[in-house]
């Protein structure tokens, strides 16, 4: 596909509400051919399945459109919330920038990180009205993809080898605005640190724990962080699925040696 067409074809439901305006402007100005609407489902052109009589839209169940949520869904939601925190603490680190190049080039690829990257550029020029946009995102997206995006932002925050307060308290707010419970929260942010107790908030327990529950929470953390929760999103992002549930072995592992068990 040239230019940033290859967005259209995967995008669902995002090429409506705020982040529709958000990623029209910025394709706007890169004088793509897709930001015209021409055939194009970004700019509410699909086909059939996604019109109406009169040329409306055909609204689906919350539910319906989570479990339809499709890669491009997840990919410029990314995009957004990247921008956010990068900016969070009035430093747009080049360390940061080059681990969201990265993780693009991991997921996608060469040539699409690269589109998607020049995507990202102008994104991050437009003053974000972040709580509509994670409100879009929460009510559209299934809770394992919202998890996997808190995971990548985490990791944006400590490309520069620290995570400072602005950008922690950045995190946080966009996980607030997802829906995300503290505890859920806590056990990414956790993935991040070095302390003596992260393994306990990576499985979302205390240190008073007993066996039967460290044990009974390492199998509800495994299955909540399973790969196969983001399978729906496409291998690519599988692959970040599987940091976290490596994360949640080593600390299962940890408790292990520690209490003998």
């Amino acid at each position: 596909m040239s230019g940033l067409k290859w967005i259209g074809a995967t995008l669902g439901w995002s090429f409506g509400g705020p982040i529709g305006a958000i990623i029209g402007l910025a394709l706007g100005s890169l004088g793509d051919a897709l930001a015209s609407g021409k055939g194009n489902i970004f700019l509410g052109q699909g086909d059939d399945s996604q019109q109406q009589q009169g040329g409306r839209p055909h609204y689906r169940t919350q539910q319906q459109r989570r479990s339809q949520t499709t890669s491009g869904d997840f990919e410029v939601s990314l995009l957004i919330l990247a921008t956010v925190v990068i900016k969070a603490d009035g430093v747009q680190d080049q360390r940061e920038l080059d681990f969201v190049r990265k993780q693009f080039v991991g997921m996608y690829g060469k040539e699409r990180a690269n589109k998607a990257f020049d995507l990202f550029k102008k994104v991050s020029q437009q003053t974000i009205p972040l709580r509509q946009v994670c409100m879009q995102i929460q009510q559209m997206m299934d809770h394992s993809s919202r998890l996997q995006l808190m995971h990548f932002l985490f990791g944006i925050a400590k490309a520069d080898g620290m995570v400072t307060e602005d950008e922690v308290n950045q995190i946080f707010t966009i996980a607030g605005y997802l829906g995300i419970s503290s505890s859920d929260y806590n056990s990414i942010k956790a993935m991040f640190y070095n302390s003596s107790d992260n393994a306990y908030k990576i499985l979302e327990i205390t240190k008073s724990a007993t066996a039967d529950e460290i044990k009974k929470a390492y199998r509800k953390m495994a299955k909540k962080y399973h790969p196969d929760k983001v399978e729906h999103l496409g291998d690519e992002h599988k692959k970040g699925a599987e940091e976290k549930f490596k994360q949640v072995q080593m600390a299962y592992e940890q408790l292990q040696k520690e209490r003998g068990l």
